[in-house]
């Protein structure tokens, strides 16, 4: 028979374990937000010690952000998601893990960053790449992320596609200009990170395609000088969103932790600490102090040029789609 001394140490070990996992939140997220998270928790352990006096543990969780979105969706216990595309957030709405009306849940359309995309290019740019057009040259070799698995290749193909719209041309044309730069693709990568170790460690390409926040990024893991930045004249404003994982949090219990986790994002500090890593804060206080950061560009938005993001993952990324149109996986 269990004595009372047993089933009452018994009990303790239940709840100390029910604690400890209650103050542990997963952060599924996109590939090249990494290094920002690992600084941006840091900060969020410190201000929730001293807010709450609680201790937090929070853990990551990267991959392409559609990757990530489906492994959230086949079961993966994220307590949020920080995506780098709204249809990655809808696509675990419509799965019932996230609210229907996740973007309505934090300010900003629940996006406290945005990120544009550039160009890295070898240094001293020896092929003189300062612009889309330059892309589609005969002899440029462009490396970027498939689209069909991470937002910064949706965002990099919509780019291209906004930027032939902007200068005049038809559909059609633009459909032209995009193909002629995915025929200039050896290699497609899986995630950001995936491509930016193609681009650098594999030495493949004259040209990355990716978001300005991987500059940091690179700078930091590669060293200074390893490759140059080329702002095009113009890119496409990304939305970073972000969504508590309610089946998670349900199971649980940590609603209250992940909003809160998610709600810093949008303190100065989250911002500071966005910017420092090159991705583009909303505060217009945080973005004019770091104005030497975020160079001038013509930006124009999804909604501008496509509708939404959702119309153009059904016209170009759907199986069947433009996108399949004009790119054959080698």
């Amino acid at each position: 028979m269990t004595s009372p001394l047993k089933l009452a140490f018994a009990a303790v070990v239940l709840a100390t374990g029910g604690l400890a996992s209650s103050q542990t939140l997963l952060n599924g997220s996109y590939d090249v937000a990494r290094e920002f998270y690992k600084d941006y928790n840091a900060a969020f352990v410190a201000h929730y010690k001293k807010t709450t006096g609680k201790d937090v543990k929070i853990d990551q969780s990267h991959a392409g952000s559609s990757a990530i979105a489906r492994s959230v969706a086949d079961g993966l216990d994220a307590d949020v998601v920080t995506m780098n595309t709204t249809t990655d957030v809808d696509f675990l709405a419509n799965a019932g893990v996230v609210a229907k009306d996740w973007n309505k849940r934090f300010p900003d359309n629940a996006a406290p960053t945005t990120s544009t995309m550039m160009f890295l290019v070898r240094n001293g740019n020896p092929k003189g790449i300062k612009d889309w057009d330059d892309l589609v040259k005969p002899g440029i070799q462009v490396i970027l992320v498939n689209p069909k698995t991470g937002g910064n290749g949706r965002y990099a193909y919509l780019a291209a596609w906004g930027y032939a719209k902007k200068k005049g041309a038809s559909d059609a044309q633009a459909a032209e200009f995009v193909g002629k730069l995915y025929k200039n693709v050896p290699v497609l990568g899986k995630g950001g990170r995936d491509a930016t170790t193609v681009f650098l460690q594999r030495n493949i390409g004259d040209v990355l395609i990716t978001f300005e926040s991987e500059v940091v990024s690179v700078n930091k893991e590669f060293g200074e000088g390893k490759a140059d930045t080329v702002y095009p004249s113009m890119s496409i404003v990304a939305e970073n969103p972000v969504a508590v994982v309610e089946r998670t949090v349900a199971k649980k219990g940590t609603g209250e932790l992940a909003k809160a986790y998610l709600n810093y994002l949008y303190s100065e500090e989250g911002q500071e600490i966005a910017a420092k890593h090159a991705i583009r804060p909303r505060s217009q206080a945080v973005l004019k102090k770091y104005a030497s950061v975020f160079k001038p560009l013509q930006l124009f938005t999804v909604q501008e040029m496509f509708g939404s993001l959702g119309e153009a993952q059904k016209i170009h990324f759907n199986d069947g789609g433009q996108f399949d149109k004009i790119y054959t996986v080698r």
